[in-house]
Protein backbone atom coordinates (compact mmCIF):
# COMPACT_ATOMS: atom_id res chain seq x y z
CA UNK A 1 0.00 0.00 0.00
CA UNK A 2 1.45 3.40 -0.99
CA UNK A 3 1.45 6.40 1.34
CA UNK A 4 -1.57 8.08 -0.25
CA UNK A 5 -3.65 4.92 -0.01
CA UNK A 6 -2.63 4.43 3.61
CA UNK A 7 -3.66 7.97 4.55
CA UNK A 8 -6.95 7.58 2.69
CA UNK A 9 -7.64 4.36 4.57
CA UNK A 10 -7.03 6.14 7.87
CA UNK A 11 -8.81 9.43 7.22
CA UNK A 12 -10.87 9.03 4.04
CA UNK A 13 -14.62 9.70 4.03
CA UNK A 14 -15.57 8.60 0.52
CA UNK A 15 -19.29 7.93 0.22
CA UNK A 16 -20.06 8.95 3.80
CA UNK A 17 -22.72 11.54 4.66
CA UNK A 18 -21.97 14.48 6.93
CA UNK A 19 -24.75 16.71 8.22
CA UNK A 20 -23.35 20.12 9.12
CA UNK A 21 -25.79 22.19 11.14
CA UNK A 22 -24.87 25.85 10.92
CA UNK A 23 -23.15 24.83 7.70
CA UNK A 24 -23.85 28.14 5.96
CA UNK A 25 -21.84 30.12 8.52
CA UNK A 26 -18.15 30.90 8.23
CA UNK A 27 -16.83 28.01 10.34
CA UNK A 28 -19.56 25.61 9.23
CA UNK A 29 -18.92 26.21 5.54
CA UNK A 30 -15.19 25.84 6.06
CA UNK A 31 -15.65 22.49 7.80
CA UNK A 32 -18.16 21.38 5.14
CA UNK A 33 -15.59 22.16 2.47
CA UNK A 34 -12.86 20.26 4.29
CA UNK A 35 -15.02 17.19 4.84
CA UNK A 36 -16.34 17.36 1.29
CA UNK A 37 -12.86 17.52 -0.22
CA UNK A 38 -12.08 14.46 1.87
CA UNK A 39 -14.85 12.55 0.11
CA UNK A 40 -17.94 13.17 2.24
CA UNK A 41 -21.35 14.10 0.88
CA UNK A 42 -22.54 17.20 2.69
CA UNK A 43 -25.98 18.12 3.98
CA UNK A 44 -26.05 21.78 4.97
CA UNK A 45 -28.58 22.66 7.64
CA UNK A 46 -29.07 26.31 8.54
CA UNK A 47 -31.85 28.68 9.45
CA UNK A 48 -31.49 30.99 6.43
CA UNK A 49 -32.48 29.52 3.07
CA UNK A 50 -30.59 31.97 0.88
CA UNK A 51 -27.43 31.36 2.92
CA UNK A 52 -27.96 27.60 2.51
CA UNK A 53 -28.33 27.97 -1.24
CA UNK A 54 -25.15 30.04 -1.43
CA UNK A 55 -23.25 27.49 0.66
CA UNK A 56 -24.33 24.59 -1.56
CA UNK A 57 -23.33 26.56 -4.66
CA UNK A 58 -19.87 27.19 -3.18
CA UNK A 59 -19.48 23.52 -2.28
CA UNK A 60 -20.61 22.49 -5.75
CA UNK A 61 -18.01 24.78 -7.29
CA UNK A 62 -15.41 22.77 -5.34
CA UNK A 63 -16.73 19.53 -6.82
CA UNK A 64 -18.45 18.53 -3.58
CA UNK A 65 -21.81 16.76 -3.61
CA UNK A 66 -24.07 18.80 -1.33
CA UNK A 67 -27.71 19.46 -0.59
CA UNK A 68 -29.41 21.65 1.99
CA UNK A 69 -32.47 21.90 4.16
CA UNK A 70 -33.38 24.79 6.39
CA UNK A 71 -33.55 23.92 10.06
CA UNK A 72 -34.46 25.47 13.40
CA UNK A 73 -32.16 23.84 15.96
CA UNK A 74 -34.51 24.69 18.81
CA UNK A 75 -37.23 22.49 17.23
CA UNK A 76 -36.96 18.71 17.40
CA UNK A 77 -39.51 18.38 14.60
CA UNK A 78 -37.37 20.56 12.34
CA UNK A 79 -34.27 18.51 13.15
CA UNK A 80 -36.13 15.26 12.39
CA UNK A 81 -37.10 16.68 8.99
CA UNK A 82 -33.43 17.49 8.34
CA UNK A 83 -32.41 13.96 9.31
CA UNK A 84 -34.99 12.40 7.01
CA UNK A 85 -33.79 14.54 4.10
CA UNK A 86 -30.20 13.49 4.79
CA UNK A 87 -31.12 9.80 4.93
CA UNK A 88 -32.34 10.01 1.34
CA UNK A 89 -28.74 10.35 0.13
CA UNK A 90 -27.36 6.93 1.08
CA UNK A 91 -29.68 5.58 3.75
CA UNK A 92 -27.55 6.58 6.72
CA UNK A 93 -25.90 9.59 8.31
CA UNK A 94 -22.30 8.87 9.28
CA UNK A 95 -21.30 12.22 10.76
CA UNK A 96 -22.99 15.13 12.50
CA UNK A 97 -21.29 18.49 13.01
CA UNK A 98 -23.04 21.01 15.28
CA UNK A 99 -21.87 24.50 14.29
CA UNK A 100 -25.02 26.54 14.97
CA UNK A 101 -24.36 29.24 17.54
CA UNK A 102 -25.08 32.83 18.51
CA UNK A 103 -23.39 35.32 20.80
CA UNK A 104 -24.17 38.69 22.34
CA UNK A 105 -21.60 40.74 24.22
CA UNK A 106 -22.36 43.03 27.13
CA UNK A 107 -21.59 43.66 30.78
CA UNK A 108 -22.77 41.10 33.31
CA UNK A 109 -25.34 43.37 34.95
CA UNK A 110 -26.86 44.07 31.53
CA UNK A 111 -27.51 40.41 30.67
CA UNK A 112 -31.28 39.92 30.60
CA UNK A 113 -33.28 36.73 30.84
CA UNK A 114 -34.54 36.79 27.24
CA UNK A 115 -31.03 37.19 25.87
CA UNK A 116 -29.75 34.40 28.13
CA UNK A 117 -32.58 32.06 27.11
CA UNK A 118 -32.06 32.69 23.38
CA UNK A 119 -28.34 31.95 23.52
CA UNK A 120 -28.90 28.83 25.61
CA UNK A 121 -31.69 27.68 23.28
CA UNK A 122 -29.51 27.81 20.17
CA UNK A 123 -26.08 26.90 21.54
CA UNK A 124 -26.90 24.28 24.16
CA UNK A 125 -30.47 23.08 23.69
CA UNK A 126 -29.94 23.02 19.91
CA UNK A 127 -26.83 20.87 20.29
CA UNK A 128 -28.62 18.53 22.67
CA UNK A 129 -31.64 18.11 20.39
CA UNK A 130 -29.60 17.57 17.23
CA UNK A 131 -27.44 14.94 18.94
CA UNK A 132 -30.58 13.25 20.23
CA UNK A 133 -32.23 13.17 16.79
CA UNK A 134 -29.20 11.93 14.86
CA UNK A 135 -28.06 9.40 17.47
CA UNK A 136 -31.41 7.67 16.92
CA UNK A 137 -30.41 6.94 13.33
CA UNK A 138 -26.72 6.32 14.04
CA UNK A 139 -27.63 3.51 16.44
CA UNK A 140 -29.20 1.73 13.45
CA UNK A 141 -26.02 2.00 11.37
CA UNK A 142 -23.87 -1.10 11.12
CA UNK A 143 -20.79 0.98 11.94
CA UNK A 144 -22.32 3.59 14.25
CA UNK A 145 -21.51 7.23 13.72
CA UNK A 146 -19.50 10.21 14.89
CA UNK A 147 -20.58 13.58 16.28
CA UNK A 148 -18.51 16.73 16.44
CA UNK A 149 -19.80 19.55 18.63
CA UNK A 150 -18.34 23.04 18.68
CA UNK A 151 -17.21 24.27 22.06
CA UNK A 152 -14.95 27.24 22.68
CA UNK A 153 -11.99 28.38 24.73
CA UNK A 154 -14.82 29.71 26.89
CA UNK A 155 -15.66 26.09 27.69
CA UNK A 156 -12.57 26.04 29.89
CA UNK A 157 -11.77 29.68 30.68
CA UNK A 158 -14.12 32.56 31.43
CA UNK A 159 -13.99 35.74 29.39
CA UNK A 160 -15.67 39.05 30.14
CA UNK A 161 -18.73 40.30 28.24
CA UNK A 162 -19.83 36.89 26.88
CA UNK A 163 -21.37 35.35 29.98
CA UNK A 164 -24.28 33.45 28.43
CA UNK A 165 -22.14 32.26 25.52
CA UNK A 166 -19.41 31.00 27.85
CA UNK A 167 -21.91 29.15 30.02
CA UNK A 168 -23.52 27.56 26.96
CA UNK A 169 -20.17 26.39 25.58
CA UNK A 170 -19.14 24.92 28.94
CA UNK A 171 -22.42 23.04 28.77
CA UNK A 172 -21.64 21.79 25.26
CA UNK A 173 -18.41 20.17 26.45
CA UNK A 174 -20.15 18.57 29.42
CA UNK A 175 -22.92 17.31 27.12
CA UNK A 176 -20.30 15.92 24.73
CA UNK A 177 -18.69 13.90 27.52
CA UNK A 178 -22.04 12.62 28.72
CA UNK A 179 -23.02 11.45 25.23
CA UNK A 180 -19.64 9.73 24.84
CA UNK A 181 -20.19 7.90 28.11
CA UNK A 182 -23.75 6.93 27.26
CA UNK A 183 -23.14 5.55 23.77
CA UNK A 184 -19.48 4.53 23.76
CA UNK A 185 -20.35 0.82 23.71
CA UNK A 186 -22.92 1.28 20.94
CA UNK A 187 -20.67 2.60 18.19
CA UNK A 188 -21.47 6.30 18.50
CA UNK A 189 -18.56 8.62 19.29
CA UNK A 190 -18.93 12.25 20.35
CA UNK A 191 -16.15 14.83 20.56
CA UNK A 192 -15.80 18.60 20.51
CA UNK A 193 -13.54 21.12 18.85
CA UNK A 194 -13.00 24.16 21.04
CA UNK A 195 -11.78 27.00 18.82
CA UNK A 196 -9.80 29.93 20.08
CA UNK A 197 -10.19 33.30 18.41
CA UNK A 198 -11.43 33.06 14.84
CA UNK A 199 -12.98 36.49 14.16
CA UNK A 200 -16.22 36.35 12.21
CA UNK A 201 -18.87 38.94 11.50
CA UNK A 202 -20.91 38.06 14.60
CA UNK A 203 -18.06 38.53 17.08
CA UNK A 204 -15.82 41.11 15.41
CA UNK A 205 -17.76 43.96 17.05
CA UNK A 206 -16.56 42.69 20.45
CA UNK A 207 -12.91 43.14 19.50
CA UNK A 208 -12.02 46.62 20.64
CA UNK A 209 -8.35 47.62 20.90
CA UNK A 210 -7.97 46.64 24.57
CA UNK A 211 -9.64 43.26 24.06
CA UNK A 212 -7.46 42.48 21.04
CA UNK A 213 -4.34 43.29 23.07
CA UNK A 214 -5.48 40.99 25.89
CA UNK A 215 -6.22 38.18 23.44
CA UNK A 216 -2.84 38.47 21.75
CA UNK A 217 -1.03 38.62 25.10
CA UNK A 218 -2.82 35.45 26.18
CA UNK A 219 -2.25 33.55 22.92
CA UNK A 220 1.30 32.14 22.68
CA UNK A 221 1.12 32.07 18.87
CA UNK A 222 0.23 35.81 18.91
CA UNK A 223 -2.31 35.65 16.11
CA UNK A 224 -5.90 34.77 15.31
CA UNK A 225 -6.83 31.40 13.92
CA UNK A 226 -7.77 30.77 10.30
CA UNK A 227 -10.93 28.64 9.89
CA UNK A 228 -8.99 26.20 7.69
CA UNK A 229 -6.88 25.34 10.75
CA UNK A 230 -9.92 23.57 12.22
CA UNK A 231 -10.23 21.08 9.39
CA UNK A 232 -7.44 18.70 10.41
CA UNK A 233 -8.80 18.27 13.91
CA UNK A 234 -12.31 17.77 12.55
CA UNK A 235 -11.23 15.08 10.10
CA UNK A 236 -9.30 13.23 12.81
CA UNK A 237 -12.19 13.28 15.29
CA UNK A 238 -14.83 12.33 12.72
CA UNK A 239 -12.86 9.69 10.79
CA UNK A 240 -14.00 6.13 11.33
CA UNK A 241 -10.51 4.63 11.50
CA UNK A 242 -8.03 7.31 12.59
CA UNK A 243 -10.39 8.57 15.28
CA UNK A 244 -11.91 5.23 16.22
CA UNK A 245 -10.74 5.30 19.87
CA UNK A 246 -11.34 9.00 20.51
CA UNK A 247 -14.56 9.95 22.25
CA UNK A 248 -15.56 12.43 24.92
CA UNK A 249 -12.59 14.64 24.07
CA UNK A 250 -12.64 18.43 23.79
CA UNK A 251 -9.78 19.40 21.47
CA UNK A 252 -8.63 22.99 21.86
CA UNK A 253 -7.52 24.61 18.60
CA UNK A 254 -6.57 27.94 20.09
CA UNK A 255 -2.96 28.86 19.42
CA UNK A 256 -2.11 27.85 22.98
CA UNK A 257 -4.63 30.19 24.69
CA UNK A 258 -5.86 27.62 27.20
CA UNK A 259 -2.26 26.60 27.96
CA UNK A 260 -1.17 30.16 28.67
CA UNK A 261 -0.53 31.46 32.18
CA UNK A 262 -1.74 34.92 31.17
Amino acid sequence: MDNASYLNELFGMNGQVAVVIGGAGALGLCLSTGLGKNGAKIVVGDVNESACQAAVEKLGAEGIEAIYKTVDVTSKESLVALREEALKLTGQVDMLVNCAGINVGNNYLDVDADQWDKIMAVNLKGTMLSCQVFIESMLKNKDGGSILNIGSVNSARPLSRVFAYAASKAGVVNLTRNIAQEFGDQGVRCNAICPGFFPAEQNRKLLDEKRVANIMNGTPMRRYGDPNELIGAAILLLSKKAGSYITGSPVYVDGGFTASWF
